[in-house]
Parts: structure tokens; sequence; C-alpha cells
């Protein structure tokens, strides 16, 4: 078996989660020892495993099947997660679903992060197979170390006794940025760092003055940080607070947990049915909630819950997704095989 794993734009998506989730499947397919391609004029491959928009991944479509070849689309983004996110993007999110529907209709099977966005995907009226596959996550890199957290703390210059909550997502209003802002305004004792980046001018002029100047002293936007400095922050923070609105899986919390971090994040419903609150991490509603729950995981004050939250990580692992994507390849080559994993894939989630 051989994939041909097609990204569009990889340069431009490389700081996205849809970009991570790449990374992720070349190390899942390494890991089982399935032979991969990122080359659309290979020929020599047997399913198209596509993972972007663009109208040259609409053309690679074409041409596999002009060929004969099953086409797997991986359904990162949703009209809803579209939303709250670039300037016009609630305007244009209409059309943003009707052209993902247009695309995700020539797949023979769709893979999306959770069963969340799965039943969003439904509700737009597709009737292809939809695996629920989580992106997954590196567990051995976000192991900590003592010079990743040193790396960390001497970047930004940290004392040893300053608590610092970190945040990591692109500079979007459905990340929950504004709410991350104002929230830090009434707790000046702790520093909040918000780790992502986004070109300027395309995210509405409100968030962009908050990012550049509009936020209090306690609040830092150092850019897209990658490496030691990222890993060692998610392993040395003293909270991984991350209030989006809105996710198809939320790559960040799973490296957040992975990190044997605490975690607080919105009560969504992308997270039912692997985070629960008070189990495996902190769950909350409102600004004067989150702010009260900081406060106590910060100081001790509740149950520290990293050991469940890095079970939760472990259960989706690379080689986990390798397997699980490995069934579903498996189903479109051969339908009417038995394929114990992939039914067990495909089996609605207990509510």
């Amino acid at each position: 078996m051989k994939v041909l794993l097609y990204f569009e734009s990889e340069k431009l998506l490389a700081k996205s989660g849809i970009g991570r989730a790449l990374d992720h499947q070349k190390r899942a397919l390494t890991e089982i020892g399935i032979d991969y391609t990122l080359d659309p004029n290979d020929q020599d491959y047997d399913i198209l495993h596509i993972n972007t928009y663009g109208l040259k991944s609409r053309s690679v479509i074409k041409k596999a099947r002009k060929m004969g070849k099953p086409v797997i689309y991986h359904a990162h983004s949703t009209e809803e997660d579209f939303r709250n996110s670039f300037v016009g993007s609630n305007q244009l999110a209409p059309f943003v679903k009707r052209y993902l529907v247009s695309l995700y209709q020539q797949a023979d099977h769709l893979i999306t992060p959770t069963p969340y966005s799965k039943s969003l995907l439904e509700s737009y009226g597709l009737t292809n197979p939809i695996a629920p596959i989580s992106n997954g996550i590196d567990l051995a890199k976000y192991q900590a170390t003592p010079a990743k957290e040193a790396a960390f703390r001497n970047f930004f210059h940290l004392k040893p006794d300053q608590k610092v909550i970190i945040c990591v997502g692109l500079f979007f209003k459905r990340k929950g940025l504004l709410d991350f802002v104002e929230i830090a305004k009434g707790l000046p004792e702790y520093t909040f760092i918000w780790f992502g980046d986004v070109p300027m001018y395309s995210i509405p002029a409100n968030i962009r003055r908050i990012v550049k100047q509009d936020h209090p002293d306690n609040v830092i936007f150092p850019g897209y940080i990658k490496g030691d400095i990222i890993e060692g922050a998610y392993a040395n923070a003293d909270l991984f607070f991350f209030p989006s609105y809105e996710e198809t899986e939320g790559i960040v919390v799973l490296e957040a947990l992975a990190s044997h971090q605490k975690v607080l994040v919105r009560d969504i419903p992308v997270y039912h049915g692997w985070l629960a609150d008070q189990q495996n991490c902190y769950t909350g509603h409102t600004n004067a909630e989150f702010s009260q729950l900081i406060q106590a995981m910060v100081t001790n004050a509740v149950p520290d819950l990293t050991a469940q939250g890095y079970q939760t990580a472990q259960s989706k692992s690379i080689t986990e997704v390798g397997h699980e994507l490995q069934a579903v390849y498996q189903h479109v080559l051969a339908p009417d095989q038995l394929n114990p994993k992939y039914d067990a894939i495909m089996r609605p989630a207990k509510r």
C-alpha cells in the first residue's frame, strides 16, 4: 500500500493545526510501515489522502479519479471554525461551507478529528462515510526536560517565583483572545503569554490593536515560537488556558496534556467524550468562572489532574493514529473484507 498525502500551500499552513496534522500523518504512516509520497506527480500510489482546499487540491482529486484511485478527504475545516477568524470571515462563512461540501462530496471516505466535527459534517447533508480519528500527539516530543524549561524561562526573563499562564493559537476572536486579555487585566499578579501568529493584515482591526498595543503589561504576544522554548513553556508554565469557542479538535490541548500540564478549557461540544471537567482537566463558561479557576489551579487549591490528562494524550498517540488510518485505508481498498479496527472506529460514540 502506498498513499499520496497531498497538502497544498504547505509553507503557508505550517504554523497552523492543519500543518501539524500533516506532520503527524507522516510520522504515523512511517511508524506502522505504510509507504507514502508527497509528490502529486508520482502516479505510483494506491490512495489519495488529501488535506487541503485550494484549486490545486481540486485538480489533484480530478486526476486521481481519472486514474481510478480512491480518494480520502481529511476534513479539518468546517463553517463553524471559519467564523470569527479572518477579516470578513463571518460574511464568507456560508460560501465557505458550500465550497467545502463540494470538495468533501468528491471523496470515497472522509476523516475528521472528532465525533463532534463528524456530527457537523453530517448536518451539512454529507452522506460519505466519516471516520473520527484524532490528529494525534507525539508523546516523546513533549516530555519535559530541565534544558527546555530553562530555555523557556530564560527567553522571557522569568523570575523563579513568577506564575505564568500560557495559550497557543492564531490571533482569532474564535480562539478566545479577547477573553484571555480581559481575564489577564483582572489578574495582574500573573504573567499571561499567548504563543502564535497570523499576518496582521488578515485579522480585524480590534484584534490587531489588542495584539500590538491595547493589552495590559502582564500579557505577552511573542509570536510563533517552536522548539525548546514552546515545549519548555508547555511543561514549565503554571497553567495552559485555552478559551476557544470552536475547534474541530484542538491539537494544542493535546500538546499541553502530553506535557503533563494543567489544562483549563471552555466547555464546548468538541471536547465531549475525551475531556471531562474535574477528571482530566477543568472547564469553564464565563470570564468570572475562568478567573476563579485560574487562581485555584495555580495555587493548587483544586486537585492536580495532570496524570489523568497525560493518560488521555496517550490514547491519542501517533502510533494509535497510524493504526486507525491504516484501517480506513484497508476499508477503502477492500470494503468487503473483515476489518474489526475499522468497525470500532465507525461505531457511534457513546454519550
